[in-house]
């Protein structure tokens, strides 16, 4: 018997590599994005496309999200033309986004009143470690709703942690990606100071690799940092986003974050000379050849 269709909603990167376990797992995927090059993406790799979110709304009661912020998944979710307008199917919604942890802890008691599960799932890890199954999901639900949704959950991630309620899914994620994009920025300052020293790319990273200077961040993009391919796999604008959306969370709670606070400055840099649908390894860009101030 074929197995439960499920939704795609954001056919980009992380929308692709989602379609991709759930195609890998012999299930139906059905997506939908505003970029028909996208949807003729999906439809390449075997996947299937509808031209409009009421349409998709109608066809599966398992909805995967991998929309840019917190706007976009009101907008799909509730707005006018979204995936609830119509005669909808819809019983599960899976936010795999990083978004805004008030707004969306609000979306999920609306979304309860109507019989809809509201489950945040951001994954931690590049679209290509999600495409493999590598990536971890931080998963903000009910009880209820985590218990059911696990068996899809652990189909597209090889770990599942559940971190609490809706809200804190993105909390948690703001906070791991904190220490990863830091780590990275890091990792490029360290490779810029290493150049400048006359100690070649290559052997600097073999260097922090065989030392306690040794991060995840080091081993996965320092090759890429180091080969010059900023070809996405994740992007420089996704980062921005988050790194302002965890000031604005640290502000509300009278906290301050002096290293994201620069990190945001070198971020904002990148995207103004154009450099923001670039792989975040590109942020080494920002750094070589970076004359002291004053």
């Amino acid at each position: 018997m074929e197995r439960e269709a499920i939704g795609v909603v954001g056919l980009g990167l992380v929308g692709q590599a989602l379609s991709a376990r759930l195609r890998a797992g012999g299930r139906r995927t059905i997506g939908y994005d505003l970029r028909e090059e996208a949807a003729e993406a999906l439809r390449a790799q075997g996947g299937e496309t509808v031209s409009s979110l009421a349409r998709l709304g109608e066809q599966v009661e398992t909805v995967l999200l991998a929309v840019f912020d917190t706007r976009g998944v009101l907008e799909v979710v509730e707005g006018g033309a979204g995936l609830l307008s119509g005669g909808h199917r819809v019983r599960r919604i899976v936010d795999c986004s990083t978004g805004a942890p008030a707004e969306l802890e609000a979306l999920a008691r609306r979304l309860r009143a109507r019989g809809v599960e509201f489950i945040e799932s951001p994954l931690s890890g590049s679209s290509q470690q999600i495409a493999a199954g590598e990536a971890v999901a931080l998963v903000g639900a009910e009880q209820d709703a985590w218990h059911a949704a696990q068996p899809l959950l652990s189909s597209l991630a090889a770990q599942c942690i559940h971190v609490g309620g809706p809200g804190m899914g993105a909390k948690a994620k703001l906070a791991t990606n904190l220490v990863l994009g830091l780590n990275r920025a890091v990792f490029a300052e360290g490779l810029a100071f290493a150049e400048s020293l006359g100690i070649a790319p290559d052997r600097f990273l073999a260097l922090v690799l065989a030392t306690p200077a040794r991060s995840d961040a080091a081993q996965v993009k320092g090759p890429l940092m180091v080969a010059g391919d900023f070809e996405p796999r994740s992007r420089i604008r996704q980062h921005q986003k988050d790194v302002g959306l965890m000031l604005e969370s640290a502000a509300a709670s009278g906290l301050d974050l002096p290293f994201s606070r620069l990190h945001a400055a070198l971020l904002a840099e990148a995207v103004e000379q154009g450099r923001g649908e670039l792989d975040n390894a590109a942020i080494v860009l920002q750094l070589r050849g970076r004359s002291r101030p004053g």
